[in-house]
């Protein structure tokens, strides 16, 4: 019986590329999941936050707390600041991120309800929220397409050949383009899954890459 040819990663253009490493990372990560801890929408855009310049493990150690002790919008928006700031201390960028906290409730309390938005342009309003955190509440919460990039996005989408670019703005909208819109989402989820266990910043591990038979990165450097 012939065997199966090997797929050649120049044999491929980048959307062909993009839906190979799509499904290859699907058979590898079937529950592509937001690793940050959260009960509600409000709690994810918090976590979020947070996690800017900070790993997605501390913040699930430091929002317990906070969790527990606010637990709506009205106790956001009324918090001390300087009590959030005390507990969000070990997250890094403290004040901004508390400032930020507030204001985030303060703004979906006045300007939308109570509700948090459902929408990229929307959400952007809120102090503290870009592109990448909208794209996540977006998806996660709402299921809607979304492309959330993220640095792991950014490399890994380099490293593949999907982009030639690091502006997250760029990224999204080359993703968006490549990727089924019902798919996009999760790809970026296992996109991370995918950039802690194989495809690090140093020291990559592309021999024992599940991927690297499509991988134009493994193949450059020899496997």
């Amino acid at each position: 019986m012939p065997t199966k040819e090997k797929i050649k990663p120049a044999a491929l253009s980048a959307p062909e590329r993009a839906i190979a490493i799509m499904n290859a990372l699907k058979d590898v990560y079937p529950d592509a999941l937001c690793s940050l801890e959260s009960d509600n929408p409000f709690e994810l855009l918090v976590a979020t936050r947070l996690s800017a310049q900070c790993t997605d493990a501390r913040v699930n150690l430091v929002t317990p707390e906070l969790f527990s002790r606010y637990r709506t919008l009205e106790d956001y928006a009324s918090a001390d600041v300087a009590d959030i700031e005390r507990i969000i201390h070990s997250c890094g960028f403290f004040r901004q991120k508390a400032k930020d906290i507030i204001g985030m409730a303060q703004g979906i309390l006045s300007r939308f309800g109570g509700r948090v938005p459902d929408t990229v342009e929307e959400l952007t309003t809120l102090p503290g929220v870009g592109r990448k955190t909208a794209n996540l509440i977006v998806g996660d919460v709402y299921g809607k397409p979304a492309v959330v990039t993220d640095t792991h996005v950014i490399r890994l989408c380099g490293r593949w050949e999907l982009t030639d670019t690091r502006d997250p703005v760029k990224v999204e909208k080359r993703l968006r383009a490549l990727l089924p819109p019902e798919e996009s989402n999760n790809f970026c989820h296992r996109c991370v899954l995918h950039g802690r266990a194989y495809c690090r910043a140093q020291n990559p591990n592309c021999a024992d890459c599940p991927l690297r038979e499509i991988c134009p990165f493994a193949k450059k450097n020899g496997f």
